[in-house]
């Protein structure tokens, strides 16, 4: 099986809450797990949740739409994610993190499509960036990430799940999908992380309306109007330690 592990708190520093935000009608949340949907290689989606009271809430959002959902350590994000893929029983694990309302599934499909053709450990589009940020997708396997949960040590490498495979090259074999045409964009900021991003996020929604709308349009429609892009142009991406 072939699951997407969307890791979602509603801890936030610098947008509280942003996971359970509006767009267009629906928490942030919804929608990225109903455009992860529409993939046509994942067999499940899945929320993983922290165990803590003040993430209750997101539980009951999982419950009220019917979505698989797994609760686990907030900080130890590699156990929750370890023990979300153990519970439903996934194979090939699709991590995503539910501030990227704009995750586009035929990218998941490429980069999901490219592990297996590769029969690489890890395979991304995050160790070296060519895709506009929020279109983030790492793929790997059950036993890589056992193996990562029972030997990372360091604390980002606990928090940030994926780290450990990318500092260790000598150990796993890695593959970097870089991103072609006009989705070659690492200057465009599709992600969630302050109220400038959510701002953009209502403005390309409302334009696009409920229907399915992919990167490829969403790029276009910002260099039509790059008084849209400078919304959130000056936003600085936190280090991944941070």
């Amino acid at each position: 099986m072939t699951g997407a592990i969307i890791q979602s708190r509603v801890a936030s520093t610098r947008l509280p809450d942003k996971v359970l935000m509006d767009i267009a009608g629906k928490p942030m949340a919804l929608r990225v797990v109903e455009r992860l949907k529409m993939s046509q290689k994942l067999d499940n989606v899945v929320l993983a949740i922290p165990d803590t009271k003040e993430n209750d809430v997101l539980e009951i959002l999982a419950q009220e739409n019917l979505l698989d959902f797994f609760r686990g350590p907030e900080q130890d994000v590699l156990e929750r994610y370890f023990e979300a893929a153990k519970h439903f029983k996934v194979e090939t694990i699709v991590r995503i993190t539910s501030d990227c309302p704009f995750i586009d599934p035929e990218v998941a499909d490429e980069i999901i499509m490219r592990h297996f053709l590769t029969k690489a450990d890890y395979t991304s589009n995050v160790i070296e960036r060519t895709f506009p940020r929020g279109l983030d997708v790492e793929v790997f396997s059950f036993s890589v990430l056992e193996k990562a949960f029972k030997e990372a040590r360091e604390e980002h490498q606990r928090e940030h799940v994926t780290p450990y495979f990318f500092e260790n090259p000598d150990i796993f074999k890695t593959e970097n999908i870089e991103a072609k045409g006009v989705l070659r964009r690492p200057d465009l900021r599709l992600t969630v992380d302050t109220k400038e991003d959510m701002e953009l996020a209502r403005k390309i929604y409302s334009h696009f309306g409920e229907k399915f709308f992919s990167t490829r349009e969403v790029v276009e429609f910002l260099d039509k109007n790059p008084e849209l892009k400078a919304i959130n142009a000056k936003v600085q991406q936190k280090e991944l330690k941070e």
